[in-house]
């Protein structure tokens, strides 16, 4: 099938591009052109704090708050109780009346505000209907007794601090102001009930093994943390909905965790006290382990399984210290496995570790400590080098969370329901698990070293998380199933009208998974591989990780950085992706073929006569030939002239004085020009989304060969609706089709309009007899309602 009508123009080489002139005059103010206005009105001014560039300012600065914390766990009554000295730094310019600290527990007591305005998705489920899970979690947390029960608040000398609590919050009133550069210690005694997390869900909590009747506990948000106080917000002490995370200071922990003595902790930090609770085999296996090529066993199957067995009256402590962290995590449980490798590369020499119950077998023996290697070898590639002396994965009922140097993560094998003494995992269970260990993990340069504020930009953590996680899987095998990084992953998502912008405070998002995770992990991959090129995106994205490494980045920094590192302005892209809802959807609407016009009669009045000739005969014409119709010339020769014996394609004198006469006037160039034979074609293009993209072309031409043609989204600048463009080829070089986004890499919503000529669409139509359709109907509508 050939293109649209070949068109012959008098005159020189066609310089414009068809439409333009008109869509100009039309738009003399250019607001068409408005997706291209840059983001300086959105953005924070720069200042001393945080430069124009996307680098901390010359001035920056960031609190410190260090930890010294004594906890015990009660595995009989599931419940915390601890006491902590903080000592607070305040090096910010301000003078400090008060400070704020976060008390995420609360969020589970029965009249939290983030309990009350849990709100229920009506329109998801059937009327009358609510699923197990969400009904369960209803009933418990009217009933549980969670939260934190604050025992004592005081200063370095023991005298009682104010204090007043606002829900999952806690502002202390200083007895002094906190000066710039002072420092203040105070002392905060807690308990708390840990939360069944298969019951109420959430980051932590511990899981009941019913067979050997054991707990296992992975405690988080389980100690009062100062709340970030920074340039941009103050204090963030924004509630604790659920959903937002956590914004938090870096400083130095030292923590006492004391358990029963047949329990095994697994925590941030380093183990400062191996001696007392580790058998001479063990240490011998863990120092193995450091220089080892696989994981070694720390504690055994077997190990485990006497330990499960056990019910020891005593208690150990386990004592654990790290330096310039946000956060401290630990669990703990006498059900674990634990296997350790190490490390060593560039900056990074680490210790690789998993803990897991003797039900992750055969599954995270296999996986988890590689997987934890592979998310460190590819992430320092990409951002930093790790730079902390451990690296956990714990299995345990929470399905994803992270923390400083350790993460929770859930997937475990099923027991085969043939013979229930194995088990055995699906595709779908070990993908889900090595793909959630390097999510995890990877959270450790995002946000626990890139120390972005979760409470109020969730994109700028799980976003760029699961960006790199895109990468690191697809280094773990060929064709990998990456949920998420691919343009065609998210066109469902970006075709939905139930949408907001990236750029919405996280309480306020829907669609968490696709907004936050989704959506700006495929924007910066095709900023990567369609927009920028991998060489240039890769340095721009690794410098913002050096720029801001232990330091506070908020959405602008990241947005100027990639600028600054990039030498790329970026603006169109940012506000498009983030700050709208538009989606990408681009049409190639007409493709025109031009040959330049000689004009010069002996050729151009044959072309014209052929092209004429090549028209369909009109109706009339067909119609008068049917019936015969005669003619009055064709009985009365007299009348016939000149004219009849030549129709207006003959070349006359006339013609040909005039053709000379005009090739005086022309200069050399010109000249040459009107000997060109090159094939020009225009091609039209209609933004239908919303959101300016390149358009990347693949042509291919009737002597078989193909190329691909990337023109920068640069293009709709001056008009952001429409848009052409004029491609010359040589004169061989006939054009067949053109295909619009071929690779679909731009997550272009409506494919079928990137075809031209357009392709007939192919499906498959589903016959049914009208009864059994009604009845398929119905089932169906009730699957998804219960879905």
């Amino acid at each position: 099938m050939t293109l649209s009508t070949v068109f012959r123009r008098f005159g020189a080489v066609l310089l414009g591009f068809a439409g333009s002139t008109g869509a100009l005059a039309a738009d003399p103010l250019n607001v068409t052109g408005d997706k291209f206005r840059q983001l300086e009105e959105l953005l924070p001014t720069p200042n001393i704090y945080r430069a124009a560039s996307g680098a901390p300012g010359h001035a920056y600065w960031q609190q410190q708050a260090d930890y010294d914390i004594k906890v015990s766990l009660d595995d009989d009554r599931q419940r915390i109780s601890a006491s902590e000295t903080i000592t607070y730094q305040n090096n910010s310019p301000d003078t400090l009346r008060y400070l704020w600290l976060q008390l995420d527990q609360n969020r589970f007591k029965p009249g939290s505000a983030g309990n009350l305005a849990a709100p229920v998705d009506v329109e998801s489920i059937a009327p009358d209907t609510i699923p197990f899970g969400s009904f369960r979690r209803a009933v418990v947390s009217a009933e549980f007794d969670g939260g934190y029960k604050i025992t004592k608040v005081a200063d370095a000398s023991g005298r009682d601090l104010r204090h007043t609590i606002v829900d999952t919050g806690m502002r202390i009133d200083l007895p002094q102001p906190l000066k710039p550069g002072a420092k203040v210690s105070f002392r905060v005694d807690w308990e708390y009930n840990v939360i069944e997390q298969k019951a109420l869900g959430g980051r932590s909590g511990y899981e009941y093994f019913e067979r050997d009747d054991n707990y296992l506990y992975e405690i988080a948000q389980w100690f009062p943390r100062m709340a970030a106080y920074n340039d941009v917000s103050g204090w963030q002490n924004k509630q604790f909905l659920g959903s937002g995370e956590f914004a938090l200071e870096f400083g130095n922990y030292r923590v006492a965790i004391d358990v029963p003595a047949d329990h095994v902790v697994a925590s941030t930090g380093v183990l400062q006290n191996a001696d007392d609770v580790l058998s001479r085999e063990q240490r011998a296996r863990l120092k193995q382990a450091r220089t080892a090529d696989k994981p070694v066993m720390i504690i055994t199957k077997d190990e485990a399984l006497k330990n499960e067995k056990s019910r020891a009256k005593n208690r150990k402590t386990w004592v654990f210290a790290a330096e310039n962290v946000r956060d401290f995590s630990w669990a703990s449980s006498r059900k674990f496995l634990w296997d350790a490798q190490g490390y060593k590369k560039g900056g990074t020499d680490t210790m690789a570790m998993s803990f897991y119950p003797e039900e992750g077998t055969p599954l995270w023996d296999k996986y988890s400590t590689a997987s934890i290697i592979h998310t460190m070898d590819v992430y320092n590639r990409y951002s930093f080098d790790y730079p902390y002396p451990v690296s956990i994965s714990v299995n345990g009922p929470v399905g994803g969370m992270e923390y400083p140097m350790i993460t929770f993560n859930g997937p475990r094998p099923e027991i085969d329901e043939e013979d229930r003494s194995k088990r055995t995992y699906s595709r779908r269970t070990k993908y889900g698990l090595i793909s959630v260990i390097i999510h995890e993990v990877g959270h450790n340069y995002y946000p626990m070293i890139i120390n972005s504020d979760e409470r109020q930009w969730t994109w700028m953590d799980e976003g760029l998380n699961t960006y790199v996680q895109f990468l690191a899987e697809q280094e773990w095998e060929e064709k990998y199933p990456s949920r998420r990084g691919d343009a065609r992953k998210i066109i469902e998502y970006m075709k939905s009208e139930n949408q907001v912008p990236i750029m919405t405070n996280s309480e306020s998002i829907l669609q968490f998974g696709n907004n936050a995770y989704g959506k700006p992990a495929t924007a910066l991959n095709i900023l990567r591989e369609s927009i920028m090129g991998r060489e240039l995106f890769d340095f721009a994205f690794r410098e913002y990780a050096e720029r801001w490494k232990f330091k506070r980045p908020m959405p602008a920094d990241f947005f100027r950085t990639i600028e600054d590192a990039s030498g790329m302005d970026l603006d169109w892209f940012w506000r498009g992706w983030f700050y709208t809802t538009d989606h990408v959807d681009i049409s190639i609407d007409q493709v025109k073929h031009y040959t330049v016009g000689t004009k010069n009669p002996e050729i151009e009045n044959p072309w014209k006569r052929k092209k004429f000739q090549e028209e369909p005969e009109t109706v009339t014409e067909r119609q008068n030939r049917a019936n015969k119709m005669t003619r009055i010339v064709d009985g009365k020769p007299e009348l016939v002239d000149f004219y009849n014996e030549h129709d207006e394609f003959d070349v006359s004198n006339a013609d040909r004085n005039s053709y000379r006469g005009m090739l005086d006037g022309l200069e050399d160039w010109e000249k040459d020009l009107l000997k060109v034979e090159s094939n020009a074609y225009v091609l039209s293009f209609s933004n239908v989304g919303g959101l300016v993209m390149p358009l990347i072309l693949q042509l291919e031409y009737t002597d078989g060969s193909s190329e691909e043609v990337r023109i920068p989204a640069e293009i709709w600048a001056r008009n952001a609706q429409k848009t052409s463009k004029m491609l010359v080829r040589g004169k061989d070089k006939l054009l067949k089709s053109v295909v619009l986004d071929p690779h679909w890499e731009t997550a272009d919503t409506d494919v079928e309009n990137n075809y031209f000529p357009r392709r007939i669409i192919k499906s498959r139509l589903e016959l049914f007899k009208d009864e059994e359709s009604r009845n398929l109907m119905r089932d169906w509508e009730v699957e998804l309602k219960e879905d």
